[in-house]
């Protein structure tokens, strides 16, 4: 026999008790991952690191902050936490960023499951993003995904988003 899983709305799960880990909330499902280990937040820190001074140096139009660790509400049912994420200039803002990010970096661990992660890419471009990153440490390679295409990336990672990015994936993953 399967397991039930209740559904939540974002109001029941903005009522939920703060515990370590990470929870985010996916078409009413919660999805809680313990505390990341410090190669998961290295990768992250380097990302953040790189995608800011990126931005910060050219001045694009089309791209707001860069952000670590910043929720998103993106439904009734949906509040996604991305990694790394680079919110649209006019992000809509009230107790949370509303709408997904222009940009959403996941980088994975063992916790994460596929199919989470698949409905998270998604759910992402479902609502409003243009462009998400899916992180491998394991394999040193980024798979960047769009609304109609998905391409790996296993030595540099280059972004239709962000032209002239180069980001040597060796470097990253060190």
């Amino acid at each position: 026999m399967g397991t039930t899983t209740t559904l939540l709305t974002f109001e029941e799960f903005e009522q939920l008790p703060e515990e370590p880990g990470k929870s985010e909330l996916l078409d009413g499902e919660l999805i809680q991952l313990p505390p990341a280990k410090l190669r998961h937040m290295d990768v992250t820190e380097r990302l953040l690191f790189l995608l800011r001074q990126f931005v910060e140096s050219n001045r694009f139009p089309h791209l707001g902050k860069v952000h670590m660790e910043y929720g998103y509400k993106l439904s009734k049912r949906s509040w996604l936490q991305p990694d790394v994420s680079i919110e649209h200039p006019d992000q809509k803002r009230g107790d949370y960023l509303e709408g997904a990010p222009l940009l959403a970096v996941e980088v994975i661990s063992e916790s994460n499951r596929a199919d989470h992660v698949h409905r998270k890419v998604k759910r992402y471009l479902a609502n409003g993003s243009q462009e998400v990153w899916v992180v491998y440490p394991d394999t040193q390679s980024v798979v960047l995904h769009h609304a109609d295409q998905s391409r790996e990336c296993d030595t540099v990672l280059c972004s239709d988003l962000l032209p002239g990015l180069a980001i040597d994936l060796k470097e990253l993953f060190r």
